[in-house]
């Protein structure tokens, strides 16, 4: 009789020595025999030993089997090893598996989780080859990496870091706009001809930082920092500036503060390149779909992926926008047509008047790749650029108001893999397959709602006027009762 353990090292088969102190069934008796190590020693042998290479192949072998499969090793190893004895398994399933794959015949009795837990305590003198802190940092790298698996959770999908990353980027812009306008008026009362000539803040602050005061200007070199023509203005008007003259003290902090300025701004640079590469590791479909800032900002305000991907297109649609729409709903006023989406591209790019439906448009295709993002297991943005091309048709649809055609109402849209690398608009796109057709449907149910609004309309006049003359009606038979 053999006894199958199975370890975070590796897979251990043990003989059972004597078969009539296990046979009894009787688990308070099969546990005296595991009282010390030499009892032990002699209840069961080591009779072969399958070590596992790393964690990848320990959780390999523990994923099949919580999958309800047999590891190719373990098969290998049980044919070897155990093709001619009765085997003790501690789980009935695995048994089933091994009987039903490999033909060997396995028990569990109630002495089984005796057998098991007499090993577990004496596995350092059962098992030689087996070290106690290689065996401590076996079972914790085996742990971690199967409740990652089991909870599909993967390293580089973490979407903590782009909420934490999104919010640390909106403060710094509002402090970097701060810095740099703190930088202006402070430096305006020396030099403020420069604040119209230098507009780009970043530049300013090198340009205070190089020049320090104004008389120095006519004997540096901005070309590093300023175009040619701006450099030239800066010099005529530092000839002429109405400032007042400051210390060089004032001059020291002055730099100081737009040093700070420059180094926030660099960093908030490398946070948006950061934000860049994790949306499209986490979200690569919402990345195409509204963009790095936006789709970064919607699953800040929804918690995280997963729970944007809970919403609904209407709730994706208006989210960022919650307080506008309760006051709407308060005072009985139209709802808002679009909140933090409001900022894509997409949208920017409609007129006015078409805002409100390209924003329903695309919040229908974004809440389709958020979800393909949460709960997916691809890794390219296919159907966001799909998506993508659909409400771009739709939106020169709109503008051209001409005919829409099959592919660009949602039916036959194919995904071009070489178009979507090179990152084009509107790739996978194929307008060649179009079918055209009208678009009187639309225009047919705007008129039949206008036609109902009207209908509505008048039966409230013609009630309004029959409720006018029953009431002048009643007056006169009342004048004429007092008659």
């Amino acid at each position: 009789m053999l006894v199958l353990y199975e370890t975070a090292a590796g897979q251990a088969l043990f003989k059972v020595l004597d078969k009539g102190k296990v046979a009894s069934g009787d688990a308070a008796d099969v546990w005296k025999h595991f009282e010390t190590p030499d009892q032990a020693n002699k209840l069961l042998k080591l009779k072969a030993f399958n070590p596992f290479g790393d964690t990848t192949e320990a959780l390999a072998a523990a994923t099949s089997m919580v999958d309800g499969k047999i590891d190719k090793d373990l098969k290998k190893f049980l044919k070897k090893n155990a093709s001619k004895d009765d085997l003790v398994v501690g789980d009935t399933k695995l048994g089933g598996l091994i009987k039903e794959k490999l033909g060997i015949e396995c028990k569990h009795t109630n002495a089984t989780n005796e057998i098991l837990r007499g090993i577990r305590a004496h596995l350092e003198t059962l098992l030689p080859e087996s070290d106690d802190a290689t065996m401590r940092a076996m079972s914790l790298g085996l742990s971690h990496s199967l409740s990652r698996y089991k909870l599909k959770f993967s390293a580089d999908k973490v979407d903590t870091m782009i909420v934490q990353a999104i919010g640390l980027l909106d403060e710094l812009d509002k402090e970097i706009n701060t810095y740099a306008m703190r930088c202006r008026e402070w430096f305006g009362w020396h030099f403020p001809e420069m604040g119209k000539v230098v507009t780009d803040n970043l530049e300013y602050c090198k340009c205070v930082i190089k020049m320090g005061t104004r008389d120095k200007v006519k004997d540096m070199d901005f070309s590093d920092i300023l175009e040619e023509d701006v450099e030239r203005t800066l010099r005529t008007v530092a000839e002429v500036s109405m400032g007042t003259e400051i210390s060089g003290e004032d001059v020291s902090n002055i730099q100081a503060l737009c040093t700070q300025t420059i180094e926030m701004t660099e960093y908030r640079a490398e946070l948006f390149e950061y934000l860049k590469q994790r949306m499209a590791a986490i979200a690569p479909n919402l990345t195409v779909m509204v963009g790095e800032l936006v789709g970064a900002r919607l699953i800040s305000h929804a918690g995280s992926l997963m729970n944007l991907a809970k919403h609904p297109a209407s709730t994706v649609q208006i989210l960022g926008a919650e307080k506008a729409l309760f006051r709407a709903l308060k005072s009985k006023h139209e709802t808002p047509k679009y909140g933090l989406i409001y900022h894509a591209s997409l949208i920017g790019q409609a007129q006015p008047k078409f805002k409100g439906k390209i924003s329903r448009v695309l919040a229908a295709k974004t809440a389709l790749a958020i979800r393909v993002d949460a709960l997916g297991d691809q890794v390219e943005a296919s159907i966001g650029y799909e998506n993508r091309a659909k409400v771009e048709a739709r939106l020169r649809q709109l503008q051209s108001g001409g005919a829409m055609s099959v592919g660009e109402a949602g039916g036959s849209a194919k995904y071009d893999a070489a178009a979507a690398a090179t990152g084009a608009s509107g790739a996978g796109y194929s307008g060649a397959a179009d079918v055209t057709i009208s678009d009187a449907a639309d225009e047919g149910e705007g008129k039949k709602k206008k036609k109902d609004k009207k209908e509505k309309k008048d039966k409230k006049d013609k009630k309004r006027k029959r409720e006018d003359d029953g009431e002048e009606k009643k007056k006169k038979k009342k004048k004429k009762d007092k008659k």
